[in-house]
């Protein structure tokens, strides 16, 4: 009987052992701050959310000293979360109501005051100290004496100074003192922070990695001198320089300051991997005018080891074709420089007119400075065209024009954005001329130029100003091919009009264009995006002309839509012209920025 009285207890203590263990789980249903404004105090309550561990357990069973840990942990993380906002002392109480196994964690905040900052040393010893833009850098740190302590503004502050340390070639650069001592009882923030600078390393001895490219070839793109100071932005402008090439798949430079001479002249080993040597592209395109039709190219990146470049494109469409043939050679004594030898041919088979030319071009490119970019070149152009009738004729009347002639282009870029400026000015100047008989059928000065303003407004709208005005001086406009006069209308003139609609045109019926000797257009818009975007819509007037004497102004206006997307802008557009136009509205599609 004595064995059975033992079991017997030891059952009816397990029972009493299990009876607690089955509450001893719960789940925590809902976590809710209070006592915190949703709109003046969003980022505090993100920040809390983030840092309090009961949201990840939300909906999940938990076992009871996991929660009692859980919930013990709470009140510290909400406090830490405040810190970095100035909150140093705030007043956090912790409830946990439980009906059955289901909690709600009630999390009530009082802020409390900003604790401020008291005193504020911010230094740099050592030549650094003479450096004036880590002197700017030191007036511009923040937060100073009297505001609020923000940690998140102090980081930023401290990585800024130290980052243009090293990029301004102080690498022995090292903090001396780095604390902030905060006294809760007085909401008072104390800033120590130094650096001493160690000296300042200079520009030492560039070599380059590759197999490929004539030894020395790349050398010219080194515009500095070896020995002067140290700046990183020199290294970027080289890798810029080389991305330009479109040689190299990788570009891989690396300073090693551990291996610097006595004079602190530090080398840089530039590692470059080649890219793929032949690109070949296709498709198909369509046009309102041209018709349907299809792409195509092959370029060659690098013909030979000194680095020329072939390329070739064809767009052969149903009433326009094109081919164009061009042989660049890097002349990399003017910065990121080209002299390019091409041959175009272009024919046109339209409704209104009949053209041929065929184009010799001789052209050397080259960057003036960080915003100039310039192109002067040579042009043989020759030239047949003839107007289509209503009238019938047995034989069509063809005109012929030789020019020959040289251009200078400049294209001018100063803006935040390049991919989409919200902030500056772009635009182009080109002047070209040609001479009677000096391979030329008749003397003529060309000059036009298009500037464009980006003014942002708010955070993230912006007004766009553009404006466009070109002239001919030539005593024999007949003698003018169309590839040299001047038109307008159409996406990138006048929306609102066609392509070329706007300007002299043939008697009726067929009112085609002929071209002016001159043109003015200028364009206000104005985009709106979307909380920030990435979908706007806009709203534009456009208004010019292209004339010989007299100017009869055309206006469009009209609204487009938007969209930010991963392979730049695109622009959908409605317009409608104010003058008589030959269609009642009129669509535009343009994918990129428009510079």
């Amino acid at each position: 009987m004595q064995p059975s009285r033992i079991t017997l207890s030891l059952l009816i203590a397990m029972l009493f052992l299990a009876a607690p263990l089955a509450h001893a789980r719960g789940t925590v249903q809902k976590v809710d701050i209070k006592g915190l404004d949703k709109g003046n105090d969003a980022a505090l309550l993100e920040n809390i959310e983030v840092s309090l561990s009961l949201y990840d357990v939300i909906g999940k069973v938990q076992g009871e000293s996991r929660l009692e840990y859980l919930l013990s942990q709470a009140e510290r993380q909400t406090r830490q979360a405040l810190e970095p906002f100035g909150y140093y002392n705030p007043t956090i109480t912790v409830e946990a109501p439980r009906d059955g196994d289901h909690l709600q964690v009630v999390i009530q905040v009082d802020k409390g005051s900003q604790i401020k900052v008291r005193k504020e040393d911010v230094t740099i010893t050592g030549p650094a100290s003479r450096d004036r833009y880590l002197q700017d850098d030191l007036e511009a740190f923040t937060p100073k004496q009297g505001e609020v302590f923000d940690s998140v503004s102090y980081e930023a502050s401290k990585v800024t100074i130290t980052r243009r340390l090293a990029e301004r070639g102080y690498f022995d650069a090292d903090f001396t003192q780095r604390k902030v001592e905060v006294t809760r009882a007085e909401n008072a923030a104390d800033i120590f922070l130094s650096w001493d600078s160690g000296r300042r390393y200079n520009m030492g001895p560039i070599s380059f990695e590759e197999d490929y490219f004539r030894p020395g070839l790349f050398d010219p793109l080194v515009y500095w001198e070896q020995g002067s100071y140290w700046h990183e932005g020199k290294l970027d402008r080289l890798r810029e320089s080389l991305t330009k090439l479109d040689y190299f798949s990788v570009i891989d430079i690396q300073p090693h300051p551990e291996q610097a001479d006595e004079n602190g002249e530090v080398p840089v080993n530039v590692k470059l991997t080649k890219a793929k040597r032949t690109i070949y592209t296709a498709g198909v395109s369509y046009g309102s005018e041209s018709g349907a039709g299809v792409r195509g190219g092959v370029e060659r990146r690098y013909v030979n080891r000194r680095g020329h470049k072939l390329n070739t494109q064809v767009d052969y469409a149903q009433r326009r074709k094109s081919l164009i043939t061009s042989y660049r050679v890097p002349g990399f004594r003017w910065l990121d420089g080209w002299y390019t030898y091409a041959v175009s041919a272009y024919d046109e088979q339209t409704d209104y007119i009949d053209l041929r030319n065929v184009k010799l071009i001789a052209s050397r490119s080259g960057e003036i400075n960080e915003h100039w970019t310039a192109i002067v070149s040579m042009n043989a152009l020759r030239e047949r065209w003839g107007y289509n009738s209503g009238n019938t004729f047995d034989r069509r009347l063809y005109q012929y024009s030789t020019l020959v002639y040289p251009q200078l282009t400049g294209d001018y870029v100063n803006v935040d954005d390049e991919s989409f400026p919200r902030r500056g000015i772009s635009g182009n100047v080109t002047m070209r001329g040609g001479i009677e008989g000096a391979g030329s059928d008749t003397s003529f000065v060309q000059a036009d130029m298009t500037l464009r303003w980006y003014i942002p407004v708010g955070d993230a709208d912006r007004l766009i100003l553009r404006g466009q005005a070109g002239s001919t001086w030539t005593s024999d406009l007949v003698s003018m091919p169309p590839s040299l006069r001047y038109f307008a209308g159409g996406d990138r003139s006048i929306r609102g009009y066609a392509y070329r609609e706007v300007g002299p045109r043939t008697p009726a019926p067929d009112k085609y264009a002929l071209g002016a000797k001159n043109v003015v257009v200028g364009s206000a818009e104005y985009e709106h995006y979307f909380n920030g975007g990435p979908w706007g819509a806009a709203v534009f007037i456009d208004t010019g002309s292209a004339f010989d004497n007299t100017i009869d102004l055309h206006t469009g206006v009209g609204f487009g839509v938007r969209w930010k997307s991963p392979v730049g802008p695109v622009r959908i557009d409605i317009a409608r012209g104010l003058n008589s136009p030959d269609s009642a509205f009129q669509l535009y599609l343009n994918i990129g920025a428009d510079l």
